[in-house]
């Protein structure tokens, strides 16, 4: 298998582009199902790129797939340590970055080239900022964002928490770090797994957490826990880190996450639309995130489109591959 490895903010992106296996399916989110069940193998290569020795816990990556139609350019299966994920805010960065460093999609120069993207959640685009041919930011734009429900109690090990529940392609529970005595920092980094799971699982199965138009995008996908560090000149700062799937950690300040925060944030007027959020990550990275009206949805919830910048780097190719007498096969994962 060959892949293009990028890095969004820190955390890793691993494109598999040629030879990527294609599952059955009219649409990305059709594909995501089959693959989930390994059609065309695509779990067994997921955890042959994801796992250790090629990978490690907190690897993710995607791969590349034909869209749903001719109104994007490609369409991806997103994974990670425990399957398939609906969506990914910091590989569609590095998928328009890819995509414009590799000639896939013709880029400006001087200028914007805006890469649309279909993924399980639906069509996503990455807008990708070049001067002088050289990078200067990409920007996701996400699908239509929404507050599920607000001051869910949990019950964790550090305490009863109010957890507030958001979709921006994936289904999220936010807290605040330091109602479970914590805040985001790299000293409490297996204490903010921990709780992270916790409420995740402790709410995956909820009502709230169950999408009425779509079920393979109910679940909470990730937990998020959050910082306040105060107004900033553009408007609210806040640190975060995302614990998704089952324990996993993004070191990026999370693209769809990201959103999810945008969504609560923008509901009770914290973040206007004539404003910025500052958001970091655990490792001190940096996306900048607004919003635009989405409307009004199915259950007259205000819609939210948000848009997070940042930027991708290469940082690597690879030609994996398996010995058929390797003893460890796809790998193993230990966190």
């Amino acid at each position: 298998m060959r892949t293009t490895d990028y890095h969004t903010a820190g955390e890793p992106f691993r494109i598999a582009h040629a030879d990527s296996p294609v599952p059955p399916g009219a649409t990305v989110a059709e594909r995501r199902v089959a693959a989930i069940a390994d059609a065309a193998g695509a779990d067994r290569i997921r955890r042959l790129l994801c796992n250790e020795p090629r990978g490690h816990a907190d690897m993710y990556g995607g791969f590349i797939v034909p869209p749903d139609d001719e109104g994007a350019h490609f369409g991806v299966l997103f994974w990670h340590k425990d399957g398939f994920s609906t969506a990914c805010g910091h590989g569609t960065i590095a998928l328009g970055v890819w995509a414009t460093d590799t000639g896939l999609v013709e880029s400006d120069p001087d200028g914007v080239t805006e890469v649309r993207i279909d993924v399980p959640s639906g069509r996503v685009a990455a807008q990708v900022e070049r001067r002088n041919g050289k990078l200067v930011s990409a920007t996701f734009r996400n699908v239509a964002s929404h507050v599920i429900t607000r001051s869910v109690p949990v019950e964790t090990s550090r305490g009863r928490v109010l957890a507030d529940l958001s979709f921006s392609g994936a289904i999220y529970a936010s807290v605040r770090a330091a109602d479970v005595g914590l805040s985001v920092d790299p000293d409490h980094y297996t204490e903010l797994i921990a709780v992270g799971r916790e409420v995740k699982w402790a709410l995956n199965e909820a009502p709230e957490a169950q999408h009425a138009a779509d079920p393979r995008l109910s679940g909470v996908y990730g937990t998020i826990l959050w910082d306040d560090l105060g107004a900033g000149p553009e408007g609210p700062r806040q640190r975060n880190v995302t614990v998704f799937a089952d324990g996993e950690v993004d070191r990026s300040p999370c693209g769809s996450g990201t959103g999810a925060r945008v969504a609560l944030l923008a509901d009770d007027d914290t973040l206007t639309s004539s404003q910025t959020l500052e958001h970091h990550s655990i490792v001190g990275t940096v996306f900048h995130a607004r919003w635009e009206p989405a409307g009004v949805g199915a259950d007259s919830e205000s819609l939210v489109t948000p848009f997070v910048t940042g930027a991708a780097f290469q940082t690597g190719e690879h030609r994996f591959v398996l010995d058929p007498s390797d003893p460890v096969a796809e790998g193993f994962v230990l966190r």
